[in-house]
């Protein structure tokens, strides 16, 4: 039996045992007291942890936030949940996931634990701003925006008597996403046409509200973003881009390197193109907020190496 079916049926059948020995579980969405969670939080589990960190900054002491993709060492899109995965998404009273195909393996998981009083949501259905083929969703500011008031829309609906505090911490999430817009402003009216190199799809929400000119053609993106090899051809264009210096900057994702991103990565060093560095999963130790500002401020000191403005 293929491998993948045989993880699959374990984690159905870990669930299907949860239920029966707590079945008290699935009829509160405030949970009571377990190692790890407080008595009267409500429990969250994110698929991806930039989800995670927004909850918690919305429920403070008022939720208890588990997030199943939380290391930036690991290549999200090579993700496999396992049976522990299965039980906290069983147990959980509000879900997020990403949704555009990015994270899969959480709708089995949720199929596989049917629950009407979970509230679920789904960052992709509720973006204003969706591009093509890009499910990097949490890229786009004001797709966050979007999604933080879903986040609070369902704290308020999971614990009603605490909708102030979450209104409150919804008010202060959104100021604090005025440094990243204000950044972003500042590096368009200084570099808007810049040309730049990507090697994958999820800096595009960003490149493109900057006015930045990405040159790299969208088929190499998507392929490196989905775990391909681009076509040769696209592979060509791409090299010469770097190597006849034609781009100004290269941006690529630290968490899908294959032989192709390396080899694009020491040309761009080898002519002098400054190299930046973004991730899907959000580091540790740092907020959503901080991440981003911590990326755009890199790029912003790159392509000021990289023009002499």
């Amino acid at each position: 039996m293929n491998k993948k079916i045989i993880i699959f049926l374990v984690v159905i059948a870990a669930i299907g045992a949860a239920v029966y020995v707590f079945p008290f579980l699935f009829q509160r969405q405030i949970v009571p007291s377990k190692p790890g969670f407080k008595r009267g939080t409500v429990r969250v589990v994110a698929a991806e942890n930039f989800y995670g960190d927004i909850a918690r900054q919305l429920g403070g002491a008022h939720v208890s936030v588990i997030s199943i993709l939380s290391d930036p060492n690991v290549d999200p899109h090579e993700y496999e949940s396992d049976v522990q995965d299965g039980i906290e998404i069983a147990n959980a009273g509000i879900v997020i996931e990403n949704g555009l195909q990015y994270d899969t393996w959480m709708d089995k998981l949720l199929s596989a634990s049917p629950n009407p009083r979970r509230i679920v949501i789904t960052a992709g259905n509720v973006s204003p701003r969706l591009l093509p083929e890009n499910p990097h969703v949490w890229y786009g500011i004001d797709n966050i925006g979007a999604i933080a008031k879903a986040i609070a829309a369902a704290l308020e609906k999971a614990d009603p008597a605490d909708k102030q505090v979450f209104e409150n911490n919804l008010a202060v999430f959104e100021g604090s996403l005025a440094p990243i817009r204000q950044k972003m402003n500042e590096i368009k009216a200084k570099y808007a046409g810049t040309p730049v190199a990507l090697t994958e799809t999820i800096d595009l929400y960003q490149t493109r509200t900057m006015g930045l000119d990405v040159l790299t053609p969208f088929d190499y993106e998507k392929a490196v973003a989905e775990g391909n090899d681009p076509p040769a051809r696209s592979i060509s264009v791409t090299d010469r881009q770097v190597s006849g210096r034609q781009v100004k900057v290269l941006i690529y994702n630290s968490q899908t390197v294959t032989p192709i991103t390396t080899n694009l990565q020491n040309a761009a060093r080898k002519n002098s193109i400054p190299v930046v560095p973004v991730s899907e999963t959000m580091p540790r130790g740092v907020t959503y907020q901080k991440w981003m500002l911590n990326e755009l401020n890199a790029l912003e000191q790159a392509l000021a190496q990289a023009t002499g403005r």
